[in-house]
């Protein structure tokens, strides 16, 4: 009988399908990682994507929602492979990609969660006027009803504090190891929320973007619109095949070129004389097949703001968000 060469062999083993290892649940992005979509609809505050990979050592989650549903079911993709959560990684201090770290840890203390500095300052700031405002709509609502609950649960989220700060910072761009898995971790200081991380896995050529990439629209609520092109331009020299962004679906290397491009164009249209429903109709045919046809009322409501709102807003407010000196 011929023998296989010793290399080969250790290959077809490291692929054989594991017959005890359940596998993860959501959509399969690629081996041993998959997705478990966020909600985003009109007229209700949304979860962003979160990522699942399997690493030797545990589960590493990339985002963890704000919900407690969304964040419940991590805890229920763990319980079903039987798996430990030992790392988490948050792209940025938004609540719809941060809240559910208190619920993480709680369930798995010994969790380390990797991501920018960022949140601390958002805290005393966005978030600190953001807790304001829902404290005053509070104050005025009628007690017991629907929107008061959400409102509470929203201060809550807020008032988790450092229970949301990482344990293990991300300061630059390198590799890290995280329970065992090799991965990259990069750093954009000035684009979405001024510490916007995101994960590279060589193993799979997959990206995990967060906001960096969002679907049906750009998010530009706490963005640097300028510098967010640059970090674009830096996703684009990575070699991966397959993108999950922070909302919507994932995409393609040629997809997301597409996606930047469409970008640049609604910066471009924003600058110049153009009226604002040309720039959306601009946007929406530019991404064309990226936004569903059932996401496109959405797209135009959210442009119909940023447009205004921060586009084209004065320079102070524009600039708001962006530092000079801000690097990698």
């Amino acid at each position: 009988m011929r023998m296989l060469p010793l290399l080969l062999l250790a290959a077809l083993v490291a692929c054989a399908p594991r017959r005890d290892t359940p596998p993860l649940p959501g959509e399969t992005i690629a081996p041993d990682i998959a997705l478990l979509r966020g909600t985003f609809v009109a007229g209700a505050q949304p979860d962003g994507n979160s990522v699942l990979l399997r690493a030797p050592q545990g589960l590493v989650v990339f985002d963890s929602g704000r919900h407690a549903a969304h964040t419940q079911g991590i805890l229920d993709a763990a319980r079903a492979v039987r798996q430990p959560i030992a790392a988490i990684v948050n792209s940025h201090w938004h609540l719809d990609h941060v809240a559910g770290n208190a619920s993480l840890r709680e369930a798995w203390p010994r969790a380390e969660v990797h991501a920018s500095d960022a949140i601390e300052g958002a805290i005393g700031g966005f978030l600190a006027d953001y807790r304001a405002q829902l404290a005053g709509a509070l104050a005025q609502a009628p007690a017991g009803g629907a929107e008061a609950a959400g409102w509470r649960e929203e201060i809550a989220r807020i008032d988790a504090g450092a229970r949301l700060f990482p344990t293990r910072p991300v300061t630059a761009t390198g590799e890290r190891t995280l329970a065992g898995r090799k991965v990259t971790l990069g750093l954009e200081r000035n684009a979405v929320s001024g510490g916007d991380v995101w994960l590279y896995d060589p193993a799979t050529r997959t990206l995990l973007a967060g906001d960096l990439v969002t679907l049906p629209a750009p998010l530009l609520d706490t963005a640097c619109a300028e510098g967010w092109r640059e970090a674009l331009a830096r996703l684009d020299a990575l070699p991966f095949a397959t993108l999950v962004p922070g909302h919507g679906a994932p995409m393609t290397h040629a997809q997301f070129a597409a996606w930047r491009g469409a970008y640049e164009d609604l910066l471009a249209c924003a600058a110049g004389d153009a009226a604002d429903a040309d720039c959306k109709a601009g946007w929406l045919r530019d991404a064309g097949s990226l936004v569903p046809e059932a996401d496109r009322a959405l797209a135009a409501s959210l442009l119909d703001y940023y447009l205004p709102q921060v586009l084209r807003a004065p320079a102070a407010r524009r600039s708001r968000y962006c530092d000079a000196e801000a690097g990698r």
